[in-house]
């Protein structure tokens, strides 16, 4: 096999990435803005600034493609996550679980966006995976929590309550960021006033689960 005919499916490979990057990146701004039941593969496409065809190549439905938005944000949760598992305490593995969901927050408010609306209307499309990928990952992180709390390194709370806790707070600056930006004057936060929310809901959760002392 000659050297270009080993270059042509690296290319296709490299085409196919970023042409399904640029169909999620368009289908989590249109998901967020319309909705499942207002966005249309067209609109989708036109944002992508891709052929509707193309959407279809990669995404037989709407349907395939809204849920693979919605899972791709999870697992970019789930990637936030793993600070949890080698962490030697909830210092260490809250506070960066705090730190990275708020960076998602921040980078991919879109995504979080579908992801609320799809649950606040009964997760009809996703609900097989809050009743499965979801229900595991919460059990697994509640018994870390419970064990830290055993070891007494921080307060007898819930652990599943505190979990909620930290995707309400931290998912808030993505799913109600216009009402941030409204109290911060309209413009979005600066990379400084992000460092500082990071540092406030860190020091205000660690400090009432009883893990920071001053």
């Amino acid at each position: 096999m000659s050297m270009s005919e080993n270059i042509r499916p690296l290319r296709r490979n490299a085409i196919r990435q970023q042409n399904e990057t640029l169909i999620l990146q368009a289908a989590e701004k249109v998901f967020a803005e319309a909705g499942f039941g207002g966005a249309t593969m067209q609109l989708i496409a036109d944002v992508a600034g891709l052929p509707k065809a193309n959407l279809h190549y990669y995404f037989a439905t709407k349907e395939e493609l809204y849920r693979c938005v919605v899972e791709n944000i999870f697992e970019i949760w789930l990637q936030a996550a793993a600070s949890f598992d080698n962490a030697s305490g909830p210092v260490e593995g809250i506070g960066a679980y705090i730190d990275a969901k708020m960076e998602i927050s921040r980078r991919h408010a879109d995504g979080s966006k579908v992801w609320a609306s799809e649950v606040m209307h009964g997760a009809p499309v996703i609900q097989d995976y809050l009743e499965n990928t979801l229900r595991e990952w919460t059990t697994g992180r509640a018994a870390l929590i419970q064990n830290w709390i055993d070891d007494g390194k921080m307060k007898p709370v819930d652990p599943e309550h505190l979990l909620y806790m930290l995707w309400a707070t931290t998912q808030h600056y993505a799913d109600f960021g216009h009402q941030i930006e409204t109290l911060n004057g309209g413009r979005p936060l600066s990379d400084t006033q992000w460092r500082a929310a990071k540092e406030n809901v860190k020091a205000i959760i660690l400090r009432g689960i009883g893990a920071l002392r001053d």
